[in-house]
């Protein structure tokens, strides 16, 4: 959860924090006068952090002096994932919803996107499903619904100041409805999938949520408890 700093926040680290995620989001290799439209930054400044990000091995250039993840980038990713333990501890929970044959998945909050470190159709093996999907908006997912929730009105309406909200073209007032809702009931289910009558129920895990899991599929409202019931008690096995 985003809160306010008791001290000025170092401007150079949050560009610095924004130039690699782009590079982490990219997926191809991106030049300094696209990466600086991008992010709204002065081309000079973007190239000043790439070069710093190259030098670290965190970015690496391309023959056609480009930018793209460097080894760096990759290490720092394994390294977090394995000090925190969260996808280790996550795994043998993740399989067990996997026996309702809908798809699994947790993931994580990150501004106004959600990234999932593990997403897994039925049918797929489950070390597919770790890192198989990149970010997507927020306010479209179960996942990201949930974790919303977790923040006060005015951070999310803060977050969405004058934007266009994917899943809710009423604006910022439908999507607080929509969250204290899910706040009551304790999950959020989103339908992702008229036609087909898909939807996707998810649960925050730990107090506060840091992640949500989720499941997505035919679930048909008699289904409900037994699928809440199986979801908070994969949050709880996840962040114990």
């Amino acid at each position: 959860m985003r809160v306010k700093p008791n001290a000025q926040p170092n401007q150079s680290l949050i560009d610095g924090i924004a130039a690699l995620q782009a590079l982490a989001t990219s997926p191809e290799p991106v030049g300094n006068r696209e990466l600086a439209r991008q992010l709204g930054f002065n081309p000079t400044r973007v190239n000043r952090l790439l070069k710093t990000l190259a030098y670290l091995g965190i970015a690496r250039q391309t023959a056609n002096r480009k930018y793209t993840s460097g080894p760096g980038m990759h290490v720092l990713a394994a390294q977090s994932l394995f000090a925190s333990g969260l996808i280790r501890n996550a795994l043998p929970a993740l399989e067990k919803l996997r026996r309702f044959g809908l798809t699994v998945a947790l993931g994580v909050l990150w501004n106004d996107s959600v990234s999932y470190l593990f997403h897994a159709p039925p049918g797929l093996d489950a070390a597919q499903g770790l890192g198989r999907i990149g970010l997507l908006p927020a306010s479209s997912s179960g996942v990201g619904i949930a974790l919303l929730a977790e923040h006060d009105d005015a951070w999310v309406r803060e977050l969405y100041e004058e934007r266009e909200i994917p899943g809710f073209p009423g604006g910022v007032d439908d999507l607080v409805a929509a969250l204290e809702e899910i706040r009551a009931l304790g999950y959020a289910r989103v339908l992702v999938s008229e036609e087909d009558d898909r939807h996707t129920v998810a649960v925050g895990v730990g107090h506060p949520a840091f992640a949500a899991v989720a499941v997505s599929g035919w679930i048909p409202e008699q289904n409900m408890p037994m699928i809440v019931e199986a979801l908070q008690q994969a949050a709880q096995e996840i962040s114990d």
